[in-house]
């Protein structure tokens, strides 16, 4: 049986009672998870937040120090990311995603939401690339729902980025730079949803036979068509 976002939610609370022993309990879980990891870790520290637990303390149940925990799961990009450079339709999709997740009953914004809106930004390089690819949204909802499943109603925000998603922000900005690109554009987050993961989005891509060499080849095709 494929575990989904909301049996490890489940199984985290009948295992532990109270908030902390619950992040501790997802902390162990997420040694054999990947990208569900960071969404299971983040949804519990979310609520030890709101509990009004301080970083000290989630620090402490996770093993790490205070300042290590507050890095990983407050909603930044990083020092060395700035959306300056982004195009405006690049900035769209990163708004879009927090939409998407919302729709999906998820309350965190993981690589799949950032996928789905990549596919939602029509006209964008990276929603072509896909179409062309033959990546359809409905072939991306289906895998999803078979990993994480959806929630039973939206979930309202605030949908903070995982580890993973604010690591493809970094790759994109990476991408760019090595393509000889002075902007980050829809593209540059696509291919950056493979650069160094092992997220959900690209274990999506590379199931429906889209993987990183086919998706960089035909972002390059596309863009030199444009130049010409």
């Amino acid at each position: 049986m494929v575990a989904t976002l909301d049996g490890l939610i489940q199984q985290v609370r009948e295992d532990a009672d109270d908030e902390l022993g619950q992040l501790e309990r997802a902390s162990q879980l997420s040694e054999e998870l990947g990208e569900l990891a960071d969404s299971l870790l983040t949804y519990f520290v979310d609520r030890c937040r709101v509990s009004g637990h301080t970083w000290a303390e989630i620090g402490a149940h996770l093993g790490v120090t205070r300042q290590a925990a507050r890095k990983r799961f407050v909603d930044t990009v990083g020092a060395g990311v700035t959306f300056e450079r982004f195009t405006l339709r690049a900035r769209d999709a990163l708004d879009r995603a927090s939409g998407v997740a919302e729709g999906l009953g998820h309350n965190y914004v993981g690589t799949e939401h950032l996928l789905l809106a990549l596919m939602d930004a029509t006209g964008g390089v990276a929603a072509r690339a896909l179409a062309d690819l033959g990546i359809s949204r409905r072939a991306v909802e289906s895998q999803l729902a078979e990993v994480v499943g959806q929630g039973q109603s939206p979930a309202p925000g605030p949908h903070p980025f995982t580890p993973r998603a604010r690591k493809v922000l970094e790759e994109a900005v990476s991408v760019s730079a090595e393509l000889g690109h002075n902007y980050v554009g829809t593209e540059h987050l696509l291919l950056g949803l493979y650069r160094g993961q092992d997220g959900l989005a690209s274990q999506i891509l590379d199931r429906l036979g889209a993987d990183r060499q086919s998706a960089k080849a035909k972002v390059i095709e596309l863009l030199s068509g444009y130049q010409a």
